[in-house]
């Protein structure tokens, strides 16, 4: 008797993840990797190790990708929905807290603000050119304080006295911290000092003019920090949910989203089997010369042969022939 089960694939642009959920919903396998500006060789390695965790008898009936990466993931893949990340997030929110009204999700490049109001997205935003309200903004720092940073959200919740970190930007943020460490501010309270700052410039960037209500969950890698969820909570008034497997929310969201769309039973699932985590994909741009607009044009080709094209502000650019 086969299992059904349904895919989800969220590529970003600093993690991969995958997750596998049943009819229930229930999560039987999944995988967090680092992208490594290799999108395609690390999807692949995703996928081969998700098949290490399955039994044979299980069934992939369809598939989702979300993620920036989730066109050149569902081309690869051979996916039957491909979904923004908003909608992913939300899906995995409402699933662990059916009347969540705000998810906030912080990864390493991204952070976003959904906002939900019975059971819909009703708003959302996103962080602009700024990297000072994502994880990126804690990885350099703990770099240079010379800390993993997995022990940054411990050390931070010892702090009794926090360093106020000035600065909406990563620069002056950086350039201030300096002056602080070279001051001889305490190590625990620059670091709960930074979460502040993480935590202020998130509000003051992606929450400003919104509306946050609880309850509110809180999602993506970010959500490990301990620290960062005490200075969100502080700056908010209100405690966060933190779901299980947060880390992996968007993929477990279009998981979700494959259950929901599966195709009927008399239909095929698109997914081009694990066995495509052995080709020989290769990604290459140009600049497309269809119109005065000379987008960059980016390709994915299989065996020399190209398969997909996007990244142009119409369609011009994805009738490119090869060669």
């Amino acid at each position: 008797m086969m299992m059904d089960a349904y895919l989800g694939i969220d590529v970003g642009s600093v993690t991969t993840k995958c997750a596998l959920v049943t009819d229930r919903a229930e999560l039987i396998a999944y995988n967090y990797l680092r992208t490594q500006g290799r999108p395609v060789a690390v999807l692949q390695q995703g996928l081969r190790e998700l098949k290490g965790q399955i039994p044979a008898d299980v069934s992939i009936r369809s598939v989702c990708t979300t993620g920036s990466a989730r066109y050149l993931a569902g081309v690869m893949v051979g996916a039957d929905v491909v979904k923004n990340e908003i909608t992913a997030q939300a899906m995995a929110a409402l699933h662990f807290v059916p009347d969540v009204r705000t998810v906030i999700e912080i990864g390493g490049q991204d952070a976003k603000l959904i906002l939900i109001r019975d059971g819909m997205v009703v708003d959302f935003a996103m962080n602009t050119v700024c990297a000072a309200g994502t994880g990126s903004f804690l990885d350099q720092q703990a770099s240079r304080l010379n800390l993993r940073i997995e022990d940054f959200g411990e050390l931070a919740l010892r702090s009794r006295k926090p360093v106020h970190i000035a600065g909406r930007c990563t620069v002056f943020a950086e350039s201030d911290m300096i002056h602080k460490q070279q001051t001889g501010y305490r190590l625990e309270d620059m670091t709960y000092g930074l979460c502040q700052a993480l935590a202020r410039n998130y509000l003051n960037d992606v929450g400003q003019g919104k509306e946050i209500q609880p309850p509110i969950v809180f999602q993506g890698g970010v959500a490990f920090n301990k620290g960062i969820i005490r200075a969100l909570e502080e700056s908010l008034g209100n405690r966060l949910i933190i779901p299980s497997h947060h880390e992996i929310s968007g993929a477990f969201g279009a998981a979700l989203i494959a259950r929901e769309e599966a195709p009927l039973s008399s239909k095929i699932s698109f997914f081009k089997g694990f066995a495509m985590s052995e080709a020989h994909y290769d990604m290459s741009s140009l600049e497309c010369r269809a119109c005065p607009l000379l987008c960059d044009i980016a390709q994915l080709s299989l065996d020399g042969r190209v398969i997909a094209c996007w990244g142009g502000r119409c369609d011009l650019g994805e009738r490119i022939e090869n060669g």
